[in-house]
């Protein structure tokens, strides 16, 4: 019955309809027309078939090369690459079983099965408890992946803001056995004493405290944990063949330069492995501090560098409490709206000054000392800002205080990289709807902190918690509208975001009656670059 029904109809496309005949047109004429639409089917494809030939001779040429890749990374990988496969099966195994525990009691609902649970391991939640499970080169992907909205979609961003950097410990003999080996000598002539317990232990490193022989300085060791870079390279190795065995079957995905983004991650990673980099960092930021005048203010920690290494980083211990913790901090300073100019005013001025600036300024890397000042800790993860951006960052931070979102559009579409004609005052349009909802959060945020009675520091903490979840979906809101019109922005300018919401956090906690960006005594702008540089000279 549904068949001959089907085929007593017409299709409108596959059965165009009649037109009614036009009068005065020759029959002639009709049937040209009818040729050149064939004439054009035919030309469509062959123009296809050309398409298809062509890919496949590229394809046909790059295949050696892609031979050639993946056979020098494979030997440059070794054995380890065995090791690491049969450590991946098994954390697969594992979150493959919770996500079968978790189908089995959805399907005793009514509720149908959720679309995390429909998506299977590549859903961002099991996906990020994989990246946990895999360690530490999948923990500081997925890292990577939380501070890069520029590159990854909005989900996977999000979820991934959950992945922590925590695991455990490591022997301490094996961590004296680094000490060892790096340092060439005995750790009793180095230190007097070390804690066989660690402060931290992350991914990466794991951190001691410890006392130097002679000057009795309190310091942190932080050590690379054994076997890690074999793990890095192993991981990062496959993820680039992986990257280089998808551009060759989609030629398509050359476009988004996924190879150049794992060569991009694959750099950053064996940075932060060489704390020789990261002590670089450090020296370049305290140089900063001295040459203006700063180091009354704030400081970072001194490096020891005779007892230093590729994988050993002795630092001065620094005592201090995080900028979120509002009691002890109003025990230390009179004034934590003080304390909170002081951070923005040297952080703001390191990214005039310094060629690279602190890039993870969350509340274990910025403190309040004891002695009052601020301290910047951990400078692994930095970012470098190029002139163009920096100048567009300028204009767009400058719009936010001042409301003009025709200038931030234009800002934004100087700093994004597109070759579209962007309708610049629609672009505005949506830009002011994000903002708005912005200032709507101040207002009901800042009631609810001046609620607070006795137990105003834990009311605020928890509003807190909400309130940057939610900046975060602004965050990317901004970035999906402006994708929209065509943009693709540097990761530079995500870092920079992402550290101007933790500075936002604390702004509400302890001076919630503050505009950072409008605010006379926060110097976001300023001749501090030549001032710095002039210094040298």
């Amino acid at each position: 019955m549904a068949i001959s029904a089907f085929r007593g109809s017409r299709l409108p496309l596959l059965h165009p309809p009649q037109l009614p005949a036009v009068r005065g047109v020759p029959s002639g004429l009709r049937k040209f027309n009818y040729r050149s639409k064939r004439f054009t089917l035919l030309a469509q494809y062959s123009q296809t078939q050309d398409l298809f030939s062509s890919r496949l001779q590229n394809s046909i040429e790059n295949l050696p090369k892609l031979v050639e890749d993946i056979v020098q990374t494979s030997i440059n990988t070794g054995p380890r690459g065995a090791i690491r496969l049969a450590q991946g099966i098994q954390a697969f195994v594992g979150v493959g079983s919770e996500w079968l525990a978790d189908v089995s009691k959805s399907r005793s609902s009514t509720s149908g099965l959720p679309t995390e649970l429909q998506l299977g391991l590549l859903s961002p939640l099991y996906l990020r408890r994989l990246f946990e499970r895999m360690g530490a080169t999948y923990i500081k992907l997925g890292q990577f992946i939380a501070s890069s909205p520029t590159l990854f979609p909005p989900e996977y961003v999000e979820e991934f803001q959950n992945c922590f950097d925590r695991t455990p410990a490591v022997p301490f003999e094996e961590i004296k056995r680094t000490l060892l080996e790096d340092l060439g000598r005995p750790i009793e002539s180095v230190y007097e004493y070390v804690d066989p317990t660690p402060i931290a232990s992350a991914s990466v490193a794991q951190v001691h405290g410890a006392r130097l022989r002679g000057s009795q300085d309190d310091v942190v060791i932080k050590v690379l944990k054994p076997g890690i870079e074999d793990i890095l390279v192993a991981d990062l190795n496959f993820v680039y063949v992986v990257a280089r065995i998808l551009e060759f079957l989609n030629p398509e995905l050359s476009r988004t330069s996924l190879v150049g983004i794992v060569k991009d991650i694959r750099e950053s990673m064996l940075e932060e492995v060489d704390f020789r980099k990261e002590a670089a960092n450090i020296e370049s930021f305290r140089r900063y501090l001295e040459a203006m005048g700063l180091t009354r203010q704030a400081t970072a920690p001194k490096v020891y560098h005779h007892c230093s290494t590729r994988r050993v980083l002795t630092m001065e211990r620094l005592y201090g409490v995080p900028l979120t913790d509002l009691d002890s901090i109003s025990s230390l300073v009179s004034s934590p709206e003080n304390s909170l100019i002081t951070a923005l005013n040297v952080w703001f001025g390191s990214l005039l000054a310094c060629e690279t600036f602190h890039a993870d300024v969350h509340a274990g890397n910025l403190w309040l000392l004891r002695d009052g000042r601020i301290g910047f800790l951990d400078f692994g993860i930095v970012g470098r800002i190029s002139p163009k951006t920096w100048a567009a960052m300028d204009v767009f931070l400058a719009s936010i205080a001042t409301e003009e979102y025709e200038s931030m559009a234009s800002a934004l579409i100087e700093m994004g990289a597109t070759d579209k004609d962007i309708d610049a005052k629609a672009f505005a349009r949506d830009l002011e709807k994000i903002f708005s909802s912005i200032q709507e959060l101040d207002t009901e945020l800042v009631v609810a902190t001046a609620r607070g009675t006795t137990t105003n520091t834990t009311a605020v903490s928890a509003n807190i918690v909400v309130d940057e979840r939610q900046m975060n979906a602004l965050f990317l809101d901004l970035l999906q509208v402006s994708e929209s019109y065509g943009l693709k922005f540097p990761r530079e300018f995500a870092l920079l975001l992402k550290q101007l919401l933790y500075f936002d956090r604390y702004t509400r906690l302890l001076a919630p009656n503050m505009n950072m960006l409008q605010d006379q005594r926060i110097s976001i702008v300023s001749n501090r670059r030549n001032r710095y540089r002039d210094s040298f000279k």
